[in-house]
């Protein structure tokens, strides 16, 4: 993971479930049994944060990612 507090990640929790966790951090900041409800929980503290949210899958790859503040280089318009 990102080390550092502009991410925010969507992980599996290897007893089950789903975690979000801030990057660089061992301990979740919430978890949920489903991942939808990880991936609402997780873009809200994004938001909350104005970080970068990174969604994994269940191999720890990373799905796809969305910016909620904090991107380098802003699109114009």
């Amino acid at each position: 993971m990102t080390k550092g507090p502009k991410t925010h990640h969507v992980v599996p929790n290897p007893a089950g479930g789903w975690d979000v966790k801030r990057g660089g951090a061992s301990r979740a900041s919430s978890h949920h049994e489903t991942k939808q409800d990880a991936v609402d929980r997780g873009r809200e503290i994004s938001r909350n944060q104005q970080s970068e949210l990174r969604i994994h899958n269940r191999d720890g790859r990373i799905a796809s990612s969305d910016s909620h503040g904090g991107d380098p280089f802003p699109p114009k318009g």
